[in-house]
């Protein structure tokens, strides 16, 4: 509606209009706050025009006075300001909203109310989330500084462990634990993966330059959480439950991912639970894999995947053999490389690559990363094959492993993928490709051979007599220590249903006759064990008399860490007689092959304490164990343990 009238002056060319609101608001009582506004404009198209004023209608009484259509609180009304005037002789009020820029600022008092309030909230989250490990749990701080004290005070010779670098301890207690990353890269369940794509991506790429590999032959897997769910996860996407595996038997050095069955029976791992298992086995005399029997066995087990690598074996592996073995049978050839990773990534080994389909490894170990697992797979054009080809699989030109395989790691067993895990990893994997890292691994070969020399050369009894890689199998029965085996508890329980009672007593009377005999001799002769005592000293003692986790237990006292094993007998009978022992660790650290002929006098003299112990004490129970610990003997070793290991430096952190 025009207001405007005709003025007398022409020379003016102001107007003024009321805008109404939109045509569905016809009604008058509809008319909502603010809907008209007062323009005031111009005739004169040279001039800008002027912005709207919103205005609200208020009706007027009978008695000429007027009230507001619609009720407002105070506050609205001390935002507005009210005019009245008169329009063609009707009185008029009109209410206009104050500038909006002033009352979206809040006054002083509430502000400071707001920004009070945040900065409670803010404190809040810091008391629990800002706190360091030493405050939020001064108990686990506690068992962790003690921890990194024995790490740094011991010598470790664990052969599956290693130190990391502090770069790797940062990525692992980073914030990439707070995110969810279920799905492979481009191919997640949840939003906000991009940097975590890129992070596993990259990772991706490291891996296949670390071990030399061709991206368009070779896809990877960097998810597993172990070497143990690698290998499943190989077997959920390539197996059906029921189908055939053959790896090596673990008291040989294979691993019991492989598929172990203990000699009662028992099923020990998922392979061995959902798939059928027959394992090859080195030969007893010589520690060595014996590749006419398994080829024997393989052909008549007919495995759908043939399994090479294993944690105890201190030789290389012949890949080649392996590879013709699996075209005959039509089997898959899966390497478990979980112990040698670092030495294939620098060249110190046969690289298991060039004939294998399938390979998969530790993240740690001998790579110095974090604790996780890979899958190796190849990808594309299958090349020719000679031999035998009786799978049904080599109908297929391509390689169908990747689905397979992924689909396997996720969603068959996992959940989502561990990102800290994977970018330590990244790290780490960008280290093995450097000269520094294969200067490193050809040390660890030198010191593992002058760790074996040094043993030999004070008679003690190595598997193979000797070592390959990094790792070498110690033979302690000469000292007797080693479990009893359980055959012959069986023998025992055979003899009492063959002979009388009164013969099988008088049988035991006369052995613990004879073990007593040999200890008292034992006892005259040898009452204590200088240094350089021979392994040989105490091979008269019965080897079956004496429980091989002693000297363990004797070692950790001394700071001092090894693992006992199972080894096979020239019999063929499975005894925990033996150590295995590795040498990435503490190469890491720094030592040389000097320091490993002093770790080898460590090594020899707490055999002799524990050899002695079990002559005095037989099996001991937990109480004389914790007792032993202030033995003067064990004492002295450890104090000469601690002053030797404190010399070297110590990866990752300060101490």
């Amino acid at each position: 509606m025009d207001l405007s009238s005709q003025p007398t002056n022409t020379s003016s060319t102001l107007t003024l209009g009321l805008v109404p609101p939109s045509p569905s608001s016809s009604h008058r009582n509809s008319i909502a706050d603010d809907s008209i506004t007062l323009q005031l404009g111009t005739r004169d198209p040279t001039r800008n025009p002027l912005r709207p004023v919103p205005l609200q209608l208020l009706e007027p009484h009978q008695n000429g006075n007027t009230i507001e259509r619609e009720r407002c609180d105070d506050n609205d009304d001390e935002s507005r300001e009210i005019e009245e005037f008169r329009i063609l002789g009707h009185s008029m009020c009109l209410k206009r909203r104050r500038d909006s820029s002033y009352l979206s600022s809040p006054t002083p008092t509430k502000r400071m109310t707001v920004e009070t309030d945040l900065e409670k909230r803010k404190a809040a989250v810091k008391s629990w989330g800002s706190q360091p490990i030493h405050v939020a749990d001064p108990d686990v701080f506690d068992m962790m500084e003690q921890e990194k004290k024995r790490q740094f005070m011991g010598i470790e010779l664990i052969a599956s462990e290693n130190f990391v670098c502090r770069a790797v301890m940062e990525a692992l207690g980073s914030h990439l634990t707070n995110k969810y990353s279920e799905g492979m890269p481009g191919a997640r369940y949840y939003g906000g993966n991009q940097y975590i794509d890129e992070i596993e991506t990259l990772c991706w790429k490291r891996a296949l330059e670390a071990f030399g590999l061709d991206a368009d032959n070779w896809g990877v897997n960097v998810q597993p959480y172990s070497c143990t769910s690698a290998n499943f996860a190989v077997f959920t996407g390539l197996l059906l439950p029921g189908d055939r595996i053959m790896g090596l038997d673990t008291p040989s050095g294979g691993n019991t991912s492989h598929g172990y069955y203990t000699p009662n029976g028992r099923k020990v791992s998922g392979a061995s639970i959902f798939f059928e298992s027959l394992p090859y086995k080195v030969n007893p005399q010589t520690g060595y894999i014996d590749y006419e029997k398994l080829e024997e066995r393989a052909l008549d087990f007919r495995p759908k995947i043939l399994i090479c690598g294993g944690s105890s074996f201190p030789r290389e592996w012949d890949y080649a053999r392996f590879r013709q073995i699996a075209d005959k049978c039509g089997a898959v050839l899966l390497c478990d490389m979980a112990q040698i990773s670092g030495l294939i990534a620098a060249k110190e080994a046969a690289n298991p690559f060039e004939y294998c389909d399938i390979v998969t490894s530790t993240t740690h170990k001998s790579l110095r990363g974090p604790r996780g697992g890979i899958i190796f797979y190849r990808k594309g054009k299958k090349p020719k094959k000679g031999g035998l080809l009786l799978s049904q699989r080599d109908c297929n030109e391509q390689y169908d492993f990747e689905e397979k395989i992924n689909f396997a790691v996720f969603p068959s067993l996992q959940g989502g993928p561990h990102n800290n895990h994977i970018a330590a990893l990244a790290i780490a994997l960008k280290q093995v490709a450097t000269p520094e890292y294969k200067a490193y691994m050809q040390q660890v070969k030198k010191n593992a051979q002058a760790l074996a020399s040094s043993l030999l050369r004070r008679k003690c009894k190595l598997i193979t007599g000797g070592t390959d890689n990094h790792l070498l199998l110690w033979d302690l029965r000469p000292f007797g220590l080693t479990d009893v085996p359980m055959d012959f508890f069986a023998l025992l329980m055979s003899l009492l249903h063959i002979w009388n009672l009164h013969t099988f007593v008088c049988f035991f009377y006369l052995l613990a006759t004879c073990h007593v005999v040999s200890s008292l001799l034992l006892a005259r002769d040898n009452t204590t064990y200088p240094y350089s005592l021979s392994c040989q000293s105490t091979s008269n003692l019965p080897t079956f008399l004496f429980v091989g986790k002693i000297y363990e237990k004797v070692c950790e006292m001394c700071h001092i860490t090894v693992n006992k094993i199972a080894i096979f007998g020239e019999n063929g009978v499975i005894t925990p007689g033996g150590v295995r022992i590795g040498t990435p660790a503490m190469t890491s650290r720094g030592c040389l092959e000097s320091d490993f002929d002093t770790i080898a006098s460590f090594l020899l003299r707490a055999a002799h304490i524990a050899s002695m112990m079990q002559r005095d004490h037989g099996k001991l129970p937990k109480a004389s164990v914790k007792s032993l610990q202030e033995h003067k003997d064990i004492l002295e070793l450890r104090m000469q343990v601690e002053t030797f290991a404190s010399q070297f430096a110590m990866p990752g952190f300060d101490i």
